[in-house]
């Protein structure tokens, strides 16, 4: 497999159309795709950290089924756990082989080869992480790492002012806010400009499913 090369232009373009935006589903729209088209894999997903529940609550993501995505609870304490832990990527070869992985068989019939966990930190605060998936073993670069964590600060950010903006105690709030039946758009539209590559919109996830 030939993987894309990703360079301070990709990450740019990516991070401007993040930084442009001040709606919270956008910003995730934006990323999920954006890091999906950058790295040529099969899909990216958006979590956030509730403390409550101790659970990955999804905000967004792109390139994966209704079914995998509904497998049920994301474990912080069983799912790629030392990501969140010791706040550092976590890289899994091969998911089928390995007791990090809380649904070995969903990602298996999902299509799911390799894994790569990156939290998202915000000051010394874990509040959540932004995965990438690929559906062929996919030995991570440390371009592939650091690409991966330069967006994930930058949407953690993003999220952390919109956070601020709204007046919101914590940052899972913002997901619940994104879910309300009376902010929710009927329509999202995705601003395109400065993401590498335009692509089709049926594999996103929308927090409203």
């Amino acid at each position: 497999m030939e993987k894309p090369i990703i360079n301070y232009e990709t990450l740019i373009r990516i991070t401007k159309a993040i930084s442009m935006i001040r709606d919270p589903e956008e910003i995730v729209l934006i990323t999920v795709e954006g890091v999906t088209s950058a790295l040529k894999i099969k899909g990216c997903a958006l979590f956030l950290f509730s403390a409550k529940t101790e659970e990955l609550k999804l905000v967004s993501s792109y390139g994966l089924s209704k079914e995998y995505l509904n497998k049920g609870p994301v474990s912080a304490l069983r799912s790629i756990a030392s990501a969140l832990e010791d706040g550092q990527p976590v890289a899994i070869y091969d998911v089928s082989d390995d007791p990090r992985i809380q649904y070995p068989k969903a990602a298996a019939k999902e299509g799911i080869a390799s894994i790569l966990s990156v939290p998202i930190i915000i000051g010394e605060k874990i509040t959540g992480c932004l995965r990438v998936y690929t559906a062929e073993k996919w030995e991570f670069t440390l371009d592939d790492v650091n690409f991966v964590q330069a967006v994930a600060q930058v949407v953690g950010m993003a999220l952390e002012m919109c956070r601020i903006n709204k007046g919101l105690k914590d940052s899972i709030d913002i997901l619940k806010t994104m879910r309300d039946p009376k902010t929710l758009k009927s329509k999202k539209r995705t601003p395109y400009e400065g993401v590498p590559k335009s692509f089709a919109r049926k594999d996103i996830a929308h927090v409203s499913t």
